[in-house]
């Protein structure tokens, strides 16, 4: 029966019991017939309520339903065409597609979690109570183990390792080693973390780059060689054929008793004192070479951006003014602190500051811009920016290699030298030139 005929029904009974119970009463039919159509009042009240309310438990236990996940639940269906029937039609075409949702969110999630495990990438994904949710076949096999409860358990592995993931921010990598069954691996760690419902959660990927850094390391090792062979080959050569000339000469005045002129004791004099300049020339490149194996370990303090930019600007001025450059000082903020060896960093910026002073030897614009500000991913960026004729893109590929250098005069080890600084800072310099606009150098410290 339709609901609202029914309510209609019942509310017309009740209004017709009220009536006779009020001629009952004004009829004086006595206190048994007053009592029963009394009675029988309130029980029509009492279906009628229970009748209104029938709906309502039924959306109750529909919405009930729905957030416990019960989606198998049919309602029937007698196709008489009642606002029941209808309400039941839509309860269970809105049940089938939840539960269609369900198990197409349920296969997404199977299916990410299946390509999740088997990457060739060790993943690992920890709450903040450290309890392991996820750890793929390649993790278990990089950390050789068969499982993880919790992220805690990775310090009987290996400390470094588990320091690393703990104290790792968004983006922050570093470099682990750690002994295994196949020998020892060198990982690249790297973080990420997330906030998922609220729930602060870490993902951690682990990547043996062994293979790749020691291929890495046979070819800076070949090149090293080469340039070795190259500049020592350079020095040996004049002064062993000078060398031996001097000695074929003395040699023969010698053996043929003849006193040297002095015009020849010149020339041996002169010879001697070239192959003393390029001793000294080969003294001095390996000693450049040294200097690029021993950088001190930093000691880190605090440093005020804005006082190391001024006293940047008091050790150049001379330079600066003689040369018709304008430095310009860029913080943002101005109490800026960086957390490094100042000494060092000082070094880093002074030697990218003497290469944009000459890069602007021929240009038309003389500027130097120092700037200092925090970038989008929290980290300290410092930049060295020139306004001069640029650096060729071939070059650039370039001018990090130890002894690369496109300068006349230059050992060509101070970018070298300013890349294992950064380094040894867990930090990075990247550099973009282009062609008669300028350089730009770019020290990135991850915090």
């Amino acid at each position: 029966m339709d609901y609202r005929v029914g309510l209609l029904g019942r509310i017309a009974l009740v209004a017709a019991s009220l009536f006779l119970l009020a001629y009952a009463i004004i009829d004086d039919w006595g206190v048994f017939m007053i009592s029963l159509f009394l009675i029988f009042v309130v029980f029509q009240i009492i279906f009628l309520v229970r009748y209104s309310e029938s709906s309502f438990k039924k959306v109750r236990l529909f919405l009930d339903n729905i957030k416990q996940d019960k989606y198998s639940q049919l309602y029937p269906v007698k196709f008489d065409g009642t606002e029941t029937d209808d309400l039941h039609i839509e309860f269970n075409a809105i049940l089938a597609k939840l539960k269609e949702d369900q198990a197409e969110k349920e296969a997404n999630y199977q299916y990410f979690r299946s390509v999740f495990k088997h990457l060739s990438i060790g993943l690992i994904t920890f709450g903040e109570d450290g309890e392991i949710q996820i750890l793929n076949v390649a993790a278990k096999r990089i950390l050789n183990i068969d499982d993880l409860k919790n992220i805690s358990d990775i310090e009987s592995i290996n400390k470094e390792l588990h320091l690393a993931v703990q104290n790792l921010r968004t983006g922050g990598s570093e470099l682990i080693k750690i002994a295994h069954p196949d020998g020892i691996m060198q990982l690249s760690v790297y973080v990420i973390e997330l906030l998922m419902r609220g729930e602060r959660f870490k993902l951690v990927s682990l990547q043996n780059i062994q293979s790749e850094l020691e291929e890495k390391e046979m070819e800076a090792w070949q090149n090293l060689v080469k340039i070795l062979t190259h500049e020592i080959m350079n020095s040996i050569a004049p002064i062993s054929s000078l060398a031996g000339t001097l000695k074929a000469d003395i040699e023969h005045k010698i053996e043929n008793n003849e006193r040297a002129t002095e015009e020849e004791l010149e020339d041996f004099l002169m010879g001697m004192s070239t192959i003393e300049k390029r001793s000294e020339g080969l003294i001095n490149f390996v000693s450049d070479f040294r200097s690029l194996a021993h950088i001190p370990t930093p000691k880190f303090t605090s440093i005020g951006i804005a006082k190391l930019f001024e006293h940047l600007e008091i050790l150049l001025q001379n330079q600066l003014e003689n040369q018709g450059i304008r430095l310009v000082k860029e913080l943002n903020p101005r109490e800026l602190i960086l957390f490094g060896d100042q000494n060092l960093i000082e070094q880093v910026l002074i030697n990218l500051l003497q290469n944009a002073i000459q890069a602007l030897d021929d240009a038309e614009e003389k500027t130097i811009t120092l700037k200092a500000f925090i970038d989008e991913a929290g980290k300290i960026i410092l930049e060295v920016c020139d306004t001069g004729k640029g650096i060729e893109e071939e070059a650039l590929g370039k001018i990090f290699i130890p002894f690369f250098t496109t300068k006349k005069k230059g050992s060509g080890i101070g970018l070298s030298l300013s890349k294992q600084i950064m380094r040894r800072h867990k930090g990075n310099i990247q550099v973009r030139s282009k062609l008669g606009e300028g350089t730009t150098f770019k020290l990135i410290f991850n915090g």
